[in-house]
């Protein structure tokens, strides 16, 4: 995480110099610069990647798995005893969306095609606020 967040204090004193923006809170510049947190970013990416898996069209698909419905993602039991396993894990993308993935709604997970997931995440995400930092 430490990278990410240095990486997101660049986009913070970067935002900070555009006039206009540069005196309103961090929040405020991303919502009018229309911009996202890396956090969110990520994690748009990986549901995007599960979303691939279950269609069948990533190569990461035999990392994430789905409930016999085929419709929410499980874990597999079995924790290592060693705390610095257990937190290496929950850095892997199958660890790391699992909760998001199973909020979202069916209508999300079964869109046909990838734009109109991607549309129906953004339109579920705006409702909702569910993902950020």
């Amino acid at each position: 995480w430490s990278s990410i967040l240095r990486i997101e204090s660049v986009q913070r004193r970067f935002t900070r110099m555009i006039e206009g923006v540069g005196l309103l809170p961090y929040s405020e510049r991303l919502q009018v610069l229309q911009l996202t947190t890396l956090a969110e970013r990520r994690s748009r990416g990986d549901l995007i990647e599960v979303w691939k898996a279950s269609q069948g069209l990533s190569r990461l698909a035999g990392v994430f798995n789905f409930s016999r419905s085929g419709v929410n993602l499980i874990c597999k039991p079995g924790k290592s005893k060693s705390s610095k396993i257990n937190r290496i894990k929950r850095n892997f993308i199958n660890e790391r969306v699992m909760l998001f993935w199973n909020k979202l709604p069916i209508e999300v997970k079964n869109a046909p095609t990838l734009n109109s997931f991607k549309a129906n995440l953004e339109l579920f995400k705006s409702k909702t606020k569910a993902f950020g930092t």
